[in-house]
């Protein structure tokens, strides 16, 4: 059975090494893993089921516009996660994802 992947979410783990060293934030698991998802949220899905389909997604996730734009969205979801991190709010609620801006 073929399997569906996000391809996006490859890129932007890949660039969030880079990005986050430049940021002085929390590095802890949660706080990664929020400038991840609020990140991935604002970014188009690239979904791909054959190798083939990774082939082409990893080309055009070579075009520099591409990049910034998967660069400005990491640092747009970092500045939020350090202006509301998860692990200093109680488990009821609050935090980065909650102020996700909606669409």
């Amino acid at each position: 059975m073929p399997n569906l992947k996000n391809h996006m979410e490859e890129v932007v783990f890949n660039q969030m090494k880079n990005v986050l060293q430049d940021i002085k934030m929390c590095q802890c698991e949660k706080c990664r893993m929020d400038v991840a998802a609020i990140a991935l949220n604002e970014l188009p899905p690239k979904y791909v089921v054959t190798e083939k389909g990774v082939l082409f997604s990893k080309i055009d996730a070579l075009q520099q516009q591409f990049e910034i734009g998967v660069t400005a969205a990491i640092i747009r979801a970092a500045l939020l996660v350090r202006k509301s991190p998860w692990h200093d709010v109680p488990p009821d609620g609050g935090g980065a994802a909650a102020n996700t801006p909606q669409s």
